[in-house]
């Protein structure tokens, strides 16, 4: 599903683990049915979820990875053996997911469309499985020091994100709404990078595809970018990329009340 180079994908590995709400994973195991786990990484790409999330749960668990990418998949399953399932998201029902125990996803939400977003809440609620959907961007990003051309790259990079009906910053509110208005009871928790000189290959590559990205969309703006992108990339880079995590448990009485925005209290 996601269509990302799996050398991408190593390099944002372990700031995505670090990002992560751990403080979810209570309310989560709370929400696991007894016995052996059903467990499935939906849009996998090369399964880091999995490794994250997997020794945080009991077990014994049996994981099913699913993603359109045949050679993510093959990737996926180099350090475990996971089962593999190839498939798009707008394939993805309730049938399919009946008997599981989870549905996770990282980075996900941010590439649907409101269609596939809306499918991928039938199917969830139509088989009454836990989600812990993490990772999806929400628009924010905050650059130290500050620079005048961070907030216009940073609209231009969103609008990007929003190309071909695509939800990209507004996917975690669809995807409460979607799931809310199916009787999912709601939380949500902020997930963001931080990154500095510890990750500063992450940060300038990132920085590289958010700055180009923002000038596909508006090709107007490459003339000052290139001179804002040598800026940054000659200094200490500091940067927080926000995400956020939404973790959604079907068919119950929402204990946890209105979804909150992302990073707000609960």
């Amino acid at each position: 599903m996601t269509g990302y180079a799996p050398s991408w994908l190593a390099l944002r590995e372990p700031a995505d683990a670090g990002a992560r709400a751990a403080d979810l994973l209570d309310p989560l195991r709370a929400a696991l049915p007894p016995g052996p786990l059903l467990l499935w990484d939906v849009g996998c790409g090369t399964g880091s979820l999995a490794r994250w999330l997997a020794p945080r749960l009991p077990g014994p668990q049996h994981w099913i990875l699913y993603d359109s990418d045949p050679a993510l998949l093959a990737e996926a399953t180099v350090a475990a053996p996971h089962e593999t399932r190839q498939g798009k998201i707008a394939d993805l029902g309730a049938a399919d997911l009946a008997g599981a125990s989870l549905v996770a996803a990282s980075a996900l939400l941010d590439i649907l469309t409101l269609a596939e977003l809306d499918g991928l809440a039938a199917a969830i609620t139509g088989a009454r499985v836990p989600a812990l959907l993490t990772l999806s961007v929400v628009g924010r990003v905050r650059l130290t020091p500050s620079d005048p051309l961070d907030a216009e790259i940073g609209a231009a990079f969103n609008d990007h994100q929003r190309r071909g009906g695509l939800l990209g910053p507004d996917a975690v509110a669809a995807a409460a709404e979607a799931l809310g208005r199916r009787g999912a009871a709601l939380r949500t928790r902020p997930s963001p990078w931080k990154l500095g000189p510890v990750r500063a290959e992450l940060a300038a590559t990132w920085l590289r595809g958010w700055v180009a990205a923002a000038v596909e969309q508006r090709p107007d703006l490459a003339p000052a970018a290139a001179g804002y992108l040598r800026r940054r990339l000659a200094t200490g880079l500091y940067v927080e990329v926000h995400h956020a995590d939404l973790l959604a448990i079907p068919g119950e009485t929402p204990i946890w009340g209105k979804v909150p925005a992302p990073g707000a209290a609960p």
